[in-house]
């Protein structure tokens, strides 16, 4: 960590950063100086900060572990997400490739869709039908696990964060999308994707949380390779696991009447300025931002601005908790608005924890939902 003063104050920071603040414990200094002079800029936070590393232990709270033994961590460069998947045997095969720095660029894609393998064996991931339909809404990973019959060792929710947590959005909007069964579609407007682009075929797994249900799903984001703007990609069908045996790979697999396909369609470019083309086939039911760095990005501003004009349920999400705080404050600021729903943890977070922040805040990938 760096001094929290560094860039404020005219002195060098004389050393590390080892000197906390003693009441939220988020920030550090490297000097007694520093933090006195740093005081009028981290007192308007400093409560803020410390509720919200007074959740450290509920963000750790999830129904299994995914780390990394110390010691490979201390003697490689490569990040923690690399070696987990290694040690899962999962690096760069597959749904994995984009799982971490090293995979591939998202723009030398040509295939979006290419990719339908989860590489391991049918007991680790959901390759066919559930056996139930869901029996209530899951609210948590430990619930959709034991629904899937899946070990909480397996991996998969690295990836399944993505349209788990659409799920979980479409709860909170209190869509009731038993209504879209049969003869409507249910819209959803996806703003701004990158690794998804490259893991399409997980967004299959909507097919069991939403039997019966026609999803369309808009995904329109700057990640989108020119050349694959406006594709539609129709996913009828699970990812394989490796079996080569296994009822997955059966042309029956995908021939389950309570289950309709999920529609995708891509879509280069900023929202408000794709929305006039994006509505004439797909008015939104609901519009998602997932990890959507709003008060990082200025961009967002005439999306928001729009989006507040349209009157449509939308959720963004954020890294971690003080960027959603951050965001809020934008988002209000231009709406002139309180945010419909407060800021919360998404029980669907990915689940590698990640500390890269600047601040020492527990963070978890698409870790918190807010809404307007």
């Amino acid at each position: 960590m760096e001094c929290a003063a560094k860039g404020i104050v005219e002195d060098p920071c004389a050393s590390g950063a080892n000197r906390r603040c003693g009441s939220c414990g988020a920030v550090a200094y490297c000097s007694k100086d520093h933090q006195f002079i740093h005081w009028k800029v981290h007192k308007e936070e400093c409560a803020r900060l410390a509720t919200q590393m007074s959740r450290i232990d509920m963000l750790s709270q999830f129904p299994f572990t995914f780390s990394v033994e110390p010691h490979a961590l201390n003697h490689t460069k490569r990040s923690m997400r690399c070696l987990f998947l290694e040690s899962m045997k999962v690096h760069l095969k597959g749904l994995w490739k984009s799982g971490c720095m090293c995979g591939p660029d998202i723009a030398s894609v040509k295939d979006l869709s290419i990719t339908t393998e989860w590489n391991m064996e049918s007991s680790l991931c959901p390759c066919t039908e559930p056996e139930n339909p869901v029996p209530a809404p899951l609210a948590s990973w430990e619930d959709y696990f034991q629904w899937r019959s899946l070990p909480l060792h397996s991996p998969v929710a690295v990836l399944l964060h993505w349209p788990l947590t659409l799920y979980h959005c479409l709860q909170l909007s209190r869509i009731q999308t038993s209504r879209y069964d049969g003869h409507d579609t249910l819209h959803i407007h996806y703003l701004g994707p990158e690794k998804e682009l490259l893991q399409l075929a997980v967004f299959a797994e909507l097919r069991a949380l939403f039997p019966g249900v026609h999803l369309r799903i808009e995904l329109v984001g700057p990640a989108v390779p020119r050349s694959r703007d406006g594709e539609v990609v129709n996913i009828s069908s699970y990812p394989n696991c490796s079996g080569e045996s296994c009822h997955c790979r059966s042309s029956i697999a995908s021939e389950n009447l309570n289950c309709s396909e999920v529609t995708l369609k891509i879509w280069k470019g900023l929202y408000h300025e794709r929305y006039g083309d994006i509505v004439k086939d797909s008015n939104p039911h609901l519009i998602l931002a997932p990890n959507a760095g709003v008060a990082a990005y200025p961009s967002w501003m005439p999306t928001i601005e729009m989006i507040r004009g349209i009157g449509v349920p939308a959720i963004f999400t954020d890294f971690c908790e003080e960027a959603a705080h951050l965001a809020s404050c934008c988002i209000s600021s231009i709406t002139g608005q309180p945010l419909g729903l407060p800021i919360q943890v998404n029980p669907f977070r990915q689940p590698i924890a990640e500390n890269n922040s600047a601040l020492y805040i527990p963070c978890y990938s698409n870790g918190f939902v807010f809404g307007m």
